[in-house]
């Protein structure tokens, strides 16, 4: 069973991937309007990454932001490029499903690792499912910063 503070990153990545999720459609329609398709998802799911980066930080893992987890965050969605990529591919030219709705169908298969991995990168000192416990010094172990330390509750909230 998935910790509380674990339950709660989860449902807030949720939440900011819907929001990351309607901003790059949106973004990509837009950019559809003057460039092929594959040029209109790129650009898309590189602004609205870097608005997931933000997000995610503030709201998800409740970290500060930095360069070094701006610079890594990237890395995160490189598994989610190349499935929503290959998906966009394979929906528009392979099934001729059409390249409206592509995007949105392949975006699915790529969540689960993308919260894994961004996870990784924004609570590097974090366990993958560590329970929320109180140490000797009333601290939760999935809120350490860059350095790896433990901040107490108080700061994460």
């Amino acid at each position: 069973m998935p910790s509380r503070s674990l339950s709660r990153q989860i449902v807030a990545f949720a939440v900011v991937g819907v929001v990351n999720t309607a901003t790059y459609y949106g973004l990509y329609l837009l950019f559809l309007i003057w460039l092929p398709y594959l040029a209109a998802h790129t650009l898309a799911f590189t602004l609205s990454m870097t608005g997931s980066f933000f997000l995610n930080a503030r709201f998800t893992y409740r970290t500060r932001p930095t360069w070094r987890k701006f610079l890594l965050f990237p890395l995160t969605n490189v598994t989610n490029f190349v499935i929503t990529t290959a998906g966009v591919y394979v929906i528009v030219d392979v099934l001729h499903a059409g390249h409206r709705f592509a995007p949105l169908l392949a975006s699915a298969a790529a969540i689960p690792v993308t919260f894994v991995v961004s996870r990784r990168v924004m609570l590097p000192g974090a366990r993958p499912a560590a329970p929320v416990t109180t140490g000797d010094c009333g601290t939760r172990p999935d809120t350490a910063g860059d350095s790896g330390e433990v901040r107490g509750t108080a700061d994460a909230a």
